[in-house]
């Protein structure tokens, strides 16, 4: 009787530390929000910098209006971040943006006044930006500021420094060509001459989003 009972004991402990066990071995091998290589590929380390650079044939704009075709267009501009944390999926990863460049020798404005784009800044980085398992993408500036962007124009008068700002932007991943899309994304003007127009409407499609030369897939 006695050697049953502690064979049942010790079945019974068995029984008990086996589930356990199982879920620490899952998580461990839980896919993360962010991988290379493939859907369900190879992490992205947290610090791990991604860059991405315009899709190749289109242009990022910077329009009047939501349909409208004045503005400025540029054919070469990136993004860089740093990789904050990547949870398993499905989640949100955390990425600092902490560059965002515009070439300006590949910009052209049909704005009338304007002779041509000596540049385009960012300011006010860097920038939190998320990423989750459904696609979503957002653009957070820090605590009481806004993501704002300086756009100097070459007019007949000299440079016009016109400054736009919004409080975040909101895009779109994809895994079909590894990029972010942003579309019509609302600025408003807070400083610049009247060649400066009131609203600025940014779209872009920023692909492939790369760790080292490999594709970057949301899971």
């Amino acid at each position: 009787m006695r050697t049953r009972t502690l064979l049942t004991l010790t079945a019974a402990v068995a029984a008990l530390t086996l589930p356990t066990a199982l879920p620490a071995s899952a998580a461990a091998s839980a896919t993360p929000v962010l991988t290379t290589g493939s859907v369900g590929g190879t992490p992205v380390a947290v610090g791990d910098t991604l860059t991405a650079p315009l899709a190749s044939g289109t242009s990022a704009t910077f329009h009047s209006s939501a349909t409208g075709t004045t503005g400025v267009s540029c054919t070469a501009s990136q993004f860089t971040v740093s990789v904050t944390d990547n949870p398993a999926a499905p989640g949100t990863a955390t990425e600092s943006l902490t560059a965002h460049t515009f070439d300006s020798s590949s910009c052209t404005s049909n704005v009338t006044g304007v002779l041509g784009v000596n540049g385009i800044r960012v300011d006010n980085l860097p920038y939190t930006t998320t990423v989750s398992s459904d696609g979503t993408v957002r653009v957070t500036p820090p605590s009481g500021s806004a993501v704002r962007t300086t756009v100097t124009l070459r007019t007949l008068l000299g440079s016009v420094n016109c400054v736009y700002q919004a409080p975040g932007l909101s895009g779109t991943a994809s895994n079909a060509d590894n990029g972010i899309t942003f579309t019509d994304q609302h600025f408003t003007k807070v400083s610049g001459s009247s060649l400066c127009f009131a609203n600025g409407y940014f779209t872009a499609n920023y692909a492939p989003v790369t760790d080292g030369g490999a594709k970057v897939f949301v899971n």
